[in-house]
């Protein structure tokens, strides 16, 4: 007899246990509610943090069952950051599988960033469509490349770049597909490695068998890339800016003075030629001091392959956008007369 009821005791404590956790794992959270609702699983979030969110926002019952769960199934290194559409009905096992397999809404997203456009343009861009809220973005690509903060390692492109040079013109702009939980860091990460494809090695070599350096073709690139639209005409205004940098002679680049005065104009007057700033290639021979902007493979392509004419002055017409070239300061002022009205 008592080898009965001890029998009959190990069952009841065996059994009851099972029957319990099969109860909890497979009962419908709210049975009678198919509502959906968004569940985000946060990038770092581990399985006590996803539990206790999923019973905060009334998906699960109890934290201890799912976790219990998730432990004996071996899928803690498998919950997947991402959004997810959960029905209010769903059970455990239901939810752990969706968290699992990374069944999530819409998981990626297209980010374009413009030709031409600089790091407070992007920034913008990126907090006008909610894709990063914060100033993290401005913050980490404003930062000097010599105080390297990043998970990934720095590109050797970066290394002849000088002393407090940030990131400014080598976020290559292009069409990205980004993670809905991306950081800014992945977005820097995506953009500095397209540059370090999209610049290839041959025209690395010829950057240095010209004498030059990376870090001046892309300050130059992005001058161009503020003052002409074709590639042809580019390379045509590449031409006439190497000549004034071999002569000496300032570049006179209006590109610079919208960068200074953070606006454009049709025409810039005397005294917005005057502004003291290193960026005033009016004011200042040679190249200013770092990139205005982050410019097109287009414009690198120019800087660095010129086309070198007997143009010495050129103007982009405020008519049809056209680049107008002269040759003599005479024509130059007649060609403004003529098409900067």
């Amino acid at each position: 007899m008592k080898k009965i009821i001890v029998i009959i005791l190990l069952l009841v404590f065996i059994v009851t246990p099972y029957f319990l956790y099969e109860y909890n794992i497979n009962v419908n959270n709210s049975p009678r509610n198919d509502q959906q609702i968004q569940f985000e699983v946060k990038r770092g979030e581990g399985v006590k943090q996803i539990s206790n969110n999923l019973f905060d926002q009334g998906l699960i019952r109890s934290k201890f069952f799912f976790e219990l769960y998730i432990w004996l199934n071996h899928l803690d290194n498998k919950l997947q950051a991402g959004i997810y559409n959960l029905k209010r009905s769903a059970n455990i096992k239901e939810i752990a599988q969706i968290l699992s397999t990374g069944d999530v809404i819409n998981r990626e997203k297209e980010i374009k960033i413009i030709e031409g456009w600089n790091i407070k343009d992007i920034d913008k861009y990126l907090k006008d469509n909610h894709i990063i809220k914060d100033d993290s973005f401005l913050t980490i690509a404003s930062r000097p490349v010599s105080q390297w903060n990043f998970s990934f390692e720095r590109p050797s492109f970066l290394e002849d770049v000088p002393p407090g040079a940030n990131l400014e013109g080598f976020l290559f702009p292009d069409t990205y597909r980004i993670y809905n939980n991306a950081s800014a860091e992945d977005i820097v990460f995506k953009m500095l490695s397209n540059f370090d494809k999209k610049v290839n090695s041959q025209m690395r070599a010829d950057i240095l068998k010209q004498g030059k350096s990376l870090y001046e073709i892309i300050i130059l690139a992005s001058i161009i890339e503020k003052e002409v639209r074709s590639e042809e005409d580019m390379k045509i205004v590449s031409g006439i800016f190497w000549n004034r940098l071999k002569r000496g002679q300032p570049l006179e680049s209006c590109a610079t003075l919208a960068y200074v005065l953070g606006i454009n104009k049709k025409q810039y007057t005397k005294r917005d030629t005057e502004i003291d700033s290193p960026y005033n290639t009016y004011r200042y021979s040679g190249l200013p001091p770092g990139p205005i902007c982050n410019p097109s493979l287009k414009a690198i392509r120019a800087a660095i392959y010129p086309v070198y004419t007997d143009y010495n002055y050129f103007l982009t017409s405020f008519v049809d956008g056209k680049t107008i070239f002269s040759r003599t300061y005479q024509e130059h002022l007649k060609n403004k007369a003529k098409y900067l009205k």
